[in-house]
């Protein structure tokens, strides 16, 4: 097992993933004047708000994490809620940036979180395949080039030509998850595992995330499951309180669940 305070491996040129000294803090608006709204929040993100004597509260949702990640690599990240498992994953799709440290990722990145982003419900389905398309920073070329495969996918056939607004959650749903699997990634980065559209479609989404896991060179997954953590990932990490709690292979996380959760329960917190 690797202990809590052990150094990743020192950066090397095969690292698809570089993470030093990360620190991530938000602003929290408007928290100040409500006491309950401050004590509840203190409560979900582990108790680490930061006071600042001009402007919003801060919440420090990740703190001095180290991470290296090489070709063939997956990685499941655990923690109970609050302890800043989407928040690494965006600081690594590059949506929060770094307060201090950095994050380096070679290659192209595909978010499985926020798959609806840029979705215009007037429009329609076919028009909604190019607005997706741009708000994951695919050019126009590639989503032409795709625009077939992703309709037939959708497997929503002539409700394309109509506005997404006439469209079931999980119509709209698919639509998404379509485009945003359209392209094989370098990092894929996931927030908990797809489910989504009906059974047929989910045993397809299901084929065509493996696909597009087996394909990338990275993966990151958050997640509350062990068990799809043990099924697709090499390696898991546990945070806390938005610092490594436990982190080493895969085959001892079980071990490490049990361990996290007896001191977890000596703080009053959920394990998973």
């Amino acid at each position: 097992m690797i202990s809590p305070d052990s150094k990743t491996a020192d950066a090397s040129s095969d690292a698809v993933v570089r993470v030093r000294n990360l620190t991530v803090e938000l602003p929290i608006y408007s928290a100040e004047s409500r006491s309950f709204k401050q004590s509840l929040l203190s409560t979900e993100i582990g108790g680490r708000l930061l006071s600042m004597r001009h402007g919003p509260l801060r919440v420090r949702a990740l703190t001095q994490l180290d991470l290296d990640l090489r070709p063939g690599e997956r990685l499941g990240v655990m923690g109970h809620n609050g302890a800043g498992k989407t928040t690494l994953l965006r600081a690594l799709a590059g949506v929060y940036p770094p307060t201090q440290g950095s994050v380096e990722v070679d290659g192209d990145v595909a978010t499985m979180f926020d798959i609806g982003l840029g979705m215009d419900i007037e429009a329609n389905g076919r028009e909604n395949i190019f607005l997706l398309g741009y708000s994951r920073g695919l050019d126009p070329a590639h989503i032409r080039s795709k625009i077939d495969e992703i309709a037939t996918f959708s497997g929503l056939g002539p409700y394309l030509e109509l506005p997404v607004k006439t469209y079931s959650s999980g119509m709209a749903s698919r639509l998404a998850f379509a485009v945003a699997t359209s392209f094989q990634p370098d990092i894929l980065l996931m927030d908990e595992w797809i489910s989504t559209g009906d059974q047929d479609f989910m045993k397809k989404a299901e084929a065509r995330l493996f696909e597009l896991l087996e394909q990338s060179r990275v993966m990151v997954f958050a997640s509350h499951s062990a068990e799809l953590i043990e099924r697709t990932c090499t390696r898991f990490m546990i945070l806390s309180h938005g610092q490594i709690a436990l982190q080493g292979p895969v085959s001892e996380l079980q071990d490490a669940i049990q361990r996290t959760r007896a001191t977890l329960e000596q703080s009053g917190e959920a394990a998973q």
